[in-house]
């Protein structure tokens, strides 16, 4: 993290070049790739609770809420918020269906990441190995160095995980209905692709658009290309949640990816500033829906409560 504040440094020296304008676009386009992908998880939720009223304005709510959390804590806590307000607002509905609505939601940015990933490698555009660990900057070069044991670890991880969900549905006989009915809308296939697929190939129209602004906003060259890339960084650097947004690691894969584009300072300026912007927008937007939705901004208490009710039905 040193490497990022040292960035950030880098960003306050050149905070007087930022073009304001195109900053305010790039945060309203990224605003509609949020409301777009509310707009997708409402409609999972629906699907999974046909018979139940599914309010709008609390499904926007809790998902903003979740990523407001999300930006300034690691390993997904706002996830755990995001469904803990929105289980309040819908009858009935329980943590081990509204879990895996989560994943469902995952789908199609998995199938999108992977194919900008695979494009990225195509081109040549993905930094080698070496230059990554030759990159102090970048947090995760720890696995890269140990690949063997970060195999193991995840391995382990992955054992554990299915323990855990192999031991809840041993005790508890509805678990497995409950959690299908989660997946409910991949029985209807059509459903699935107006509901969920339209929306969110939408909302990636959005964020490349946003990214675009982005970096017009800090004068790297804009282009499409470009911006695919830094979508791919995004991608990358939040495989391993260690930082709150990737942070830090963002910030050293940029400067590598992009290192043809512009000077390192003027990167790392791009990259911290895009930062910075984006997590004060979602947390600033987050906290007021939770303050509106559960009247208190302790998101460490509601995200315990939460832990702690998913545990205690299962």
């Amino acid at each position: 993290m040193r490497a990022f504040f040292d960035a950030v440094e880098v960003f306050f020296e050149h905070l007087a070049s930022v073009g304001w304008a195109a900053l305010g676009i790039a945060l309203v386009l990224h605003f509609a790739k949020v409301a777009l992908r509310v707009v997708a998880w409402r409609n999972i939720l629906k699907a999974s609770y046909p018979d139940r009223r599914v309010p709008r304005s609390s499904v926007f709510g809790a998902y903003v809420a979740g990523v407001g959390i999300n930006s300034i804590a690691p390993a997904r806590l706002g996830d755990v918020v995001k469904i803990f307000l929105v289980k309040r607002r819908i009858p009935d509905s329980g943590y081990a269906t509204l879990a895996p609505s989560l994943l469902v939601e995952t789908i199609f940015d998995f199938v999108v990441a992977t194919g900008l990933f695979l494009w990225a490698a195509a081109i040549g555009a993905l930094p080698s190995t070496e230059a990554i660990r030759g990159r102090t900057s970048i947090d995760w070069s720890w696995p890269f160095r140990h690949p063997n044991v970060t195999f193991v670890i995840v391995a382990l991880i992955l054992v554990t995980g299915l323990y855990l969900i192999a031991v809840a549905a041993h005790r508890i006989e509805e678990f497995w209905a409950r959690v299908a009915q989660g997946f409910a809308i991949l029985r209807d296939r059509g459903a699935f692709v107006r509901g969920v697929v339209l929306w969110q190939a939408a909302s990636w129209v959005f964020r490349l658009a946003s990214v675009y602004w982005f970096l017009k906003a800090f004068h790297i060259s804009a282009t499409v290309h470009n911006a695919l890339l830094v979508q791919v960084v995004d991608s990358l650097s939040t495989l391993i949640p260690f930082t709150p947004g990737g942070a830090g690691t963002k910030q050293g894969l940029i400067v590598v990816i992009l290192s043809g584009e512009a000077s390192r300072t003027a990167l790392l300026s791009f990259s911290v500033g895009m930062n910075i912007a984006l997590v004060a927008f979602n947390v600033v937007l987050g906290f007021a829906a939770i303050a509106v939705m559960a009247r208190t901004l302790d998101w460490r208490g509601l995200a315990k409560t939460a832990e702690a009710e998913a545990k205690a039905r299962t």
